[in-house]
């Protein structure tokens, strides 16, 4: 099993969650979050004063998929959220060793 983690923009969470809907993943947990990497901010203007933004906002979507699942949803979030701009953000996946369906007591693949 696998724990694919997704940090895209903002405006792409539609795009992402059909793709991923029509590799047949059925679940997935998106948080609001902040941050900054090559693209380190950008400066805005609020009332006439100019200010610099450090920490741009971001949605970090996780998902929990089979192994065999794995390099299909990496490839669906990847075409979904690219625009080819700086900020398109990174998928990061892990090894997933244990996973419980709190409701039937369910484990591993089955509690997927």
């Amino acid at each position: 099993m696998k724990f694919i983690i997704a940090i895209i923009k903002p405006f792409k969470l539609e795009a992402v969650r059909e793709a991923l809907s029509a590799e047949g993943i059925e679940g997935l947990t998106v948080t609001e979050v902040k941050g900054f990497g090559r693209q380190r901010g950008h400066t805005e203007i609020y009332r006439g004063t100019e200010y610099s933004v450090s920490f741009l906002p971001k949605l970090k979507i996780e998902v929990a998929v089979t192994s065999d699942k794995a390099e299909k949803t990496i490839e669906a979030i990847s075409k979904a959220a690219a625009t080819g701009q700086i900020g398109d953000g990174k998928i990061f996946v892990t090894s997933l060793e244990h996973v419980m369906r709190i409701r039937t007591g369910e484990t591993d693949t089955d509690a997927l």
